[in-house]
């Protein structure tokens, strides 16, 4: 688990904003001045690490599979690995060298072999000297990513604290006693200079927290909720959605998906009431795949949804980002129709951020606004039918200003959150709450 961001935030309970933001402006490839509470310093960052692989032994190569998803057009270098996925532009591909298992033939690529370099992929070719079960081994390089520190010390000099190196999941460093930390600098993978865009001030030190409304938004739209939790009653809370609400990936899913975490939460601000958590989730689905499971299905809607007989459903869905409004207010006004029909009250979350390009960034600062026409969609909806909505995208798109590039919290550089991204989720859920 990332304990250096966990502690971190663990420490951010006070005022969000952290005061005048540290200036850093490139003077060298890899040279930054800093500048901040007059005190100013020119500091070296070192370059990302270049880690060179060998002999990766595989028993067999799978065919390469050109119009799959660029990250499962063959096998997967263990290097350039982010779970299920890779990590985009990490390999070196002029370091690419596939073999014989014994090292002495050196196969051809686009004869013998494909790859998809950008995504560390590898597999073999019809017709080429590469076999069905031809074990082969591959000699590569590959880069790590690194988050670096700029820190003022308690001496009030700026110094740079180098971070643990990760090819997907770069930790930020410990700070001594009395440091502060002023900004990020984030080293991506065979980076060839800094940039600006690598640079992240902390702007704040935790998301800024709008005073609660008087009544609370649970108290305004899920009453009956409310009644049960403040009265001790049993309460059960089903928890809907698709891989990020499913999280088995997760270190200690059972205490770090974000449901857990909402619910922990929610008991001990509520130590009377009794509430239950049930997961119905499926990865790589959305609500329409629900919709469209036959009776008897593992997940069919009705039978997993409506009759679990929820008193509150919290549904997450990132899988629908491709919805536009005319389809929120299609799946979602099923929805509403069919939880009202059994009883249930409902929290809509918005999804987190996923890949840059995904999301339409070409970087990850100044991205607080969410482009996704889903999101705004799901807002509008809420506002329409006076439901709940926890906007967890809001503070996923404020963490740039944290000093943290959101996908460094993506455990398959796509789209799954860490315990830190999920807990997200769970600050969103309970500001609903008195």
């Amino acid at each position: 688990m990332r304990r250096a961001v966990w502690s971190l935030f663990g420490l951010c309970a006070g005022a969000a904003f952290a005061g005048p933001a540290a200036e850093l402006a490139v003077v060298g490839d890899w040279q930054v001045k800093v500048e901040a509470e007059g005190v100013e310093a020119t500091l070296t960052v070192e370059r990302p690490e270049i880690v060179r692989v060998e002999a990766e032994a595989l028993p067999r190569l799978p065919l390469y599979a050109p119009k799959a998803a660029q990250y499962a057009r063959g096998a997967k270098l263990n290097g350039v690995r982010a779970q299920e996925c890779t990590v985009r532009h990490a390999l070196d591909p002029e370091s690419l060298k596939v073999m014989d298992a014994a090292g002495t033939v050196t196969f051809a690529r686009g004869r013998d072999y494909e790859a998809e370099a950008s995504w560390g992929c590898v597999g073999r070719l019809e017709g080429g000297a590469i076999g069905a079960d031809t074990p082969v081994r591959i000699a590569y390089a590959y880069g790590t990513m690194r988050m670096d520190a700029v820190v003022l010390t308690s001496d009030r000099h700026i110094a740079l604290r180098r971070g643990v190196a990760h090819v997907s999941l770069p930790e930020l460093p410990p700070l001594a006693a009395g440091e502060r930390r002023l900004a990020s600098i984030w080293i991506t993978p065979r980076l060839a200079r800094l940039t600006a865009s690598h640079f992240f001030p902390v702007l704040e030190t935790a998301y800024p927290e709008p005073p609660k409304p008087v009544p609370s938004v649970a108290e305004r739209c899920l009453p009956k909720t409310m009644a049960t939790l403040k009265a001790g009653g049993r309460l059960r809370v089903l928890a809907w959605g698709d891989s990020v609400t499913d999280a088995r990936y997760l270190p200690e899913p059972a205490k770090t998906r974000w449901q857990e975490q909402f619910v922990r939460r929610l008991r001990a601000a509520y130590p009377a009431a009794s509430i239950e958590l049930v997961t119905e989730a499926w990865g790589g689905r959305n609500t329409g795949s629900y919709f469209n499971e036959p009776p008897g299905s593992p997940h069919n809607y009705r039978e997993k949804v409506l009759d679990a007989r929820p008193d509150l459903v919290v549904s997450e869905f990132v899988n629908d980002a491709g919805l536009d409004a005319a389809g929120v207010a299609k799946h979602y006004g099923r929805i509403r129709d069919d939880l009202k029909t059994i009883g249930a009250e409902w929290i809509i979350l918005t999804p987190h951020y996923v890949r840059p390009d995904w999301m339409g960034f070409s970087e990850e600062r100044q991205c607080d606004e969410d482009p996704r026409p889903y999101v705004k969609a799901l807002r509008g909806f809420a506002v329409e039918n006076h439901l709940a909505l926890a906007d967890a995208s809001l503070r996923w798109g404020r963490l740039w200003r944290q000093g943290i590039p959101y996908s460094t919290l993506l455990m398959n550089n796509i789209n799954h959150p860490n315990p830190f991204g999920m807990s997200l989720f769970a600050d969103a859920l309970m500001v609903l709450f008195p």
